[in-house]
């Protein structure tokens, strides 16, 4: 049985194959650790390019004083570096715009993972590479293992150093070659003892701390495992991209539970090595509970940390609300098709989990379908709460808002006590003991609903200690008479704490589906007055308002211009609510088609979020945002909310761009059709006076002419001038007939089989009068093939091409018509030794009523070569300009050479063209 590929993974293939033929290629030279020889052997093999004439340049080496390293960058060429002011003193930077501006074939970067000084335009210098190889340039770069992102962790716990400069593990992965440079640790020791990767003093404090064997050994094992891996997911993609077996249609997917703790971000690390070993996507998933909404800011900010960082590492994340954490997980999971769950080992005692079970004990529960993996890390930290912040993010509150909610919730719980107790006292000679607990439990119930858990459970300690006190005998006093009050006690005080924990929930649960209500409701607002905008400028002006209330933020939007260039802002920017841009970073966001800008790895320092507006066409425009607090839109529901915004604005400028599209091709249609109408009319009643002076014109330049005549020089001249002006009179009008039977449609192409030069000898003939003062040159070569062609019409084209030469040249200038045959074409030129043409107009000359110099004196109307343009594609060929070096202008028109008939049926044509002839004789 033959398996016939998958054709949508063939066109990914060539969609991918096609966007890394646009791109550079990355070799990265990978090593254990320092001094395996990376840089040595990277500039080894750029010299070998270097020697096959390959424009190869140095952009940044580290030498480190190495003595081998400096000889092998003798006789290669220089980037001249960046010189940068940071803390006074001067420091030296690789320069990304010199190495854009010169644009080699081959570049070479030293150490990928190298953070850049403070001011320059990316942090880290791998986003540096990342710019070169989007421009198509070629990078060759070195990396240690100990700088991968996923294994910085595991590096830090086995040599006792926790290296800062990390990059991604995307970078690494996405590397077109990897070659890999080892060295046993026998011998990178005695490199180290022979000065040959540090000097004698950092040499040995180096040996006594990272450069112990024991590390070599095992950042080497990790150095082969992690190339290893990256080897055979390229034999998986070889053997499913040549179909040698049979493609799954499942594969794993990873998620893991992020938590507040720091042990996430150990999670996250694992789960990337993980999801790397298997080739399995995997997703970043944090449960935010009605606890975890105390945390406080440091603890909240620490998990969009990880959030971020999980995203860095290629997950793909998302918040979830819900007041159990195992069961949010699992459903999610479910809906994901997701096979395996990471999550840490619990911390707390057996005992307290026998109690009170926890996440992980609960997902090994309930988990059938779902393996669970658990990962044992050491929690550093506990975690921070603070309980004034439990509403905060759902009522969009501050802090101090937030905690005078929380007072005010105490004291009501207090004043409700009271309340309960007085009406208590008062019907206590009515009702039983039993039936006035209902009161506190009501009071209970209220204070939970409106201030939460904390309020609630001060409320029901209140409430029990109450009732006790001043209904339960011996009044006014702790003391108990009947000791089967302690049940009432027990069974009340559970009830308040049950009734306090539920109302809780169900206000949570309440406050979240309002924030949501709230989330749809604004988008569905922006999204309807967007539908209802008619211009660039309302829909800008609708979306910074919108914008800049939800987010608490100043808002700016800029659009490109017709040459895709961000014009400068129109708004008002006294308004509060308007942020001024940076041109440079805008424009740079709109031309890279990426975020920049504040919580961005580009420019990280600015104060506002850039962000591009993309549509399925093409970007739009860019968003600014400058918010007032990060939190704003930083929470990961915030910035899944700010996307999908960005999102409609995109869609919303391209409505409005194919409306106004559409909208002048209506008015240019209607426009050409009465412009065609006119013209027709027009030029039907030109052509037969024009043809009657023509011929009056021609007789009296005929008789002129003659040498016998009465008629002296300057009657001569005038009547020459009269017969010139009224030929191209009527060469006009032509062109204007022509151009209305071509738009109306009513063309028929007379099509004959016939000698190209007896054509253009006719043409030649017909513009007498106008190339008089001219030289033509014809070079037709004799074995040039019959074509089959309307007479009438290349004549046409011809003529046209020829005025237009003459019309643009001086006086005396040459004008060359050549043919040559070129493949299955013939390729007719007309070329002249004027002026040329104008800069950058090749394909707008072809245009109708266009004229090759604007606001010119000579003649015409700007039909000739949109009129030669519509019969050659009539005739299924081509034409093009051309501007000839050093001067002059070059037309070129193709005919297709197709098959010519044979002897026979030439005679047979030939006797039908004689029979036509005589009848026409004797008519």
């Amino acid at each position: 049985m033959i398996t016939r590929p998958d054709p949508d993974q063939l066109l990914e293939k060539i969609q991918l194959d096609d966007a890394k033929q646009k791109r550079g290629r990355l070799k990265i030279f990978f090593g254990g650790c320092a001094g395996v020889g990376k840089t040595f052997a990277m500039l080894s093999a750029a010299k070998i390019i270097y020697r096959e004439n390959i424009d190869v340049i140095v952009g940044i080496i580290e030498t480190h004083g190495r003595a081998d390293t400096e000889r092998q960058l003798e006789g290669l060429p220089l980037l001249p570096r960046k010189t940068m002011l940071y803390r006074g003193r001067d420091l030296t930077e690789f320069d990304i715009d010199a190495a854009l501006i010169r644009k080699p074939a081959l570049i070479l970067i030293d150490e990928l993972a190298h953070s850049n000084v403070e001011g320059s335009r990316h942090p880290k210098r791998w986003q540096d590479v990342e710019e070169l190889l989007a421009a198509g340039i070629d990078v060759y770069s070195t990396l240690n293992v100990q700088h991968l992102e996923s294994l910085n962790d595991v590096v830090g716990q086995i040599t006792g150093v926790r290296v800062a400069e990390t990059l991604p593990d995307k970078v690494f992965n996405l590397a077109d070659e990897v070659t890999l440079v080892d060295l046993s640790p026998e011998e990178l020791l005695r490199r180290l003892q022979d000065g040959k990767v540090y000097i004698p003093q950092q040499a040995e404090q180096a040996k006594k701390n990272f450069f112990r064997k024991g590390n070599l050994i095992a950042l080497r094992e990790m150095a082969l495992r992690r190339t290893a891996d990256r080897v055979d997911a390229q034999m998986r993609e070889y053997r499913a991209d040549q179909s040698i077996k049979p493609i799954w249609q499942a594969h794993d997917r990873i998620l893991v539970a992020v938590g507040s703790g720091n042990e996430a971000e150990q999670l996250v690390r694992a789960t990337a090595r993980l999801a790397a070993s298997l080739k399995a996507d995997w997703l970043a998933v944090y449960v935010e509970t009605p606890a975890l909404q105390k945390l406080t800011d440091a603890a909240r900010d620490a998990i969009l940390k990880t959030m971020r960082l999980a995203q860095d590492l290629g997950a793909e994340t998302a918040t979830l609300s819900g007041t159990e954490i195992s069961t949010v997980l699992l459903d999610y999971a479910r809906s994901r098709n997701v096979s395996k769950l990471v999550v840490g080992k619990p911390s707390r005692s057996l005992i307290s989990r026998f109690f009170s079970p926890s996440v992980t004990d609960l997902l090994a529960r309930d988990a059938i379908d779902v393996d669970i993996h658990i990962v044992v890390r050491q929690d550093e930290t506990k975690k921070e709460y603070q309980p004034n912040i439990a509403i905060r993010t759902a009522f969009g509150l501050s802090n101090e808002q937030a905690s005078q909610i929380k007072k005010r919730g105490y004291i009501w719980a207090l004043v409700a006590s009271i309340v309960a107790s007085i009406l208590s006292n008062l019907l206590l000679h009515f009702f039983e003991l039993s039936n006035l607990i209902m009161l506190y439990l009501l009071g209970v119930m209220l204070i939970s609903a409106k201030f939460g858990r904390g309020p609630g459970l001060f409320a029901s300690v209140l409430s029990v200690s109450a009732f006790d006190f001043f209904l339960v005998p011996p009044r006014f006093s702790f003391s108990i008479a009947d000791t089967q009050y302690l049940l009432t006690f027990v069974v009340m005080f559970s009830v308040s704490l049950v009734i306090s924990n539920l109302t809780s929930n169900l206000r949570y649960q309440a406050v979240v589906a309002n924030y949501r209500e709230r989330r749809s409701r604004v988008l569905y607002d922006l999204g309807k007055q967007l539908a209802s905008a008619l211009t660039s400028s309302h829909i800008v002006e609708i979306s910074t308002h919108h914008l800049a209330g939800i987010f608490q933020s100043k808002i700016a939007i800029v659009l490109p211009n017709s040459h895709d260039k961000l014009q400068e802002q129109q708004a008002d920017l006294a308004n509060s609510k308007i942020a001024t841009v940076d041109t440079g970073i805008s424009q740079w966001v709109y031309d890279h088609q990426e975020e920049a800008g504040l919580g961005t790895n580009t420019l990280p320092s600015s104060a506002k979020l850039y962000l591009p507006l993309k549509a399925p066409m093409r970007t739009r425009g860019v968003l600014a945002i400058e918010p007032e607090t990060i939190s704003e839109i930083f929470l990961p529901e915030q910035r899944q909310l700010l996307d999908t915004f960005a999102a409609q604005i995109g869609l919303a400028l391209e409505r409005v761009h194919y409306v106004e599209v559409a909208r002048d091709a209506l008015i240019n249609m209607e426009s050409e059709r009465l412009r065609n109408s006119l013209l027709s009319a027009i030029s039907h009643d030109l052509r037969t006076p024009l043809t009657s002076i023509l011929g009056i014109s021609g007789i009296l330049k005929a008789q002129a002419d003659a040498s016998n005549t009465d008629f002296n020089d300057n009657q001569v001249s005038m009547i020459n001038a009269l017969y010139e002006q009224t030929f191209r009179m009527q060469q006009l009008v032509i062109n204007l007939l022509d151009m209305a039977r071509i738009q109306s449609g009513k063309v028929q192409l007379n099509r004959q089989w016939q000698m190209l030069e007896e054509v253009v000898g006719t043409s030649i003939r017909m513009m007498r009068p106008t190339l008089v003062k001219h030289q033509i040159n014809v070079s037709i070569p004799v074995d040039l093939p019959l074509l089959q062609f309307d007479a009438v019409m290349i004549e046409r084209v011809l003529c046209n091409l020829l005025d237009n030469a003459c019309k643009y040249t001086p006086e005396n200038s040459v004008v060359n018509i050549t043919a040559i045959k070129n493949g299955t074409d013939v390729w007719v030129s007309v070329a002249d030794n004027g002026p040329g043409l104008p800069p950058d107009r090749e394909l707008q000359i072809f245009d109708k009523f266009t004229r090759g110099e604007k606001e010119s004196a000579k003649p015409g109307v700007g039909l000739g070569l949109s009129i030669g343009q519509a019969i050659i594609q009539a005739h299924d060929g081509k034409i093009w300009a051309e501007t000839q070096i050093p001067h002059g202008a070059l037309f070129i028109f193709s005919l297709p050479i197709g098959t010519p008939p044979t002897m026979p049926a030439l005679e047979e044509i030939s006797a039908e063209i004689s029979a036509e002839t005589s009848e026409q004789v004797k008519e």
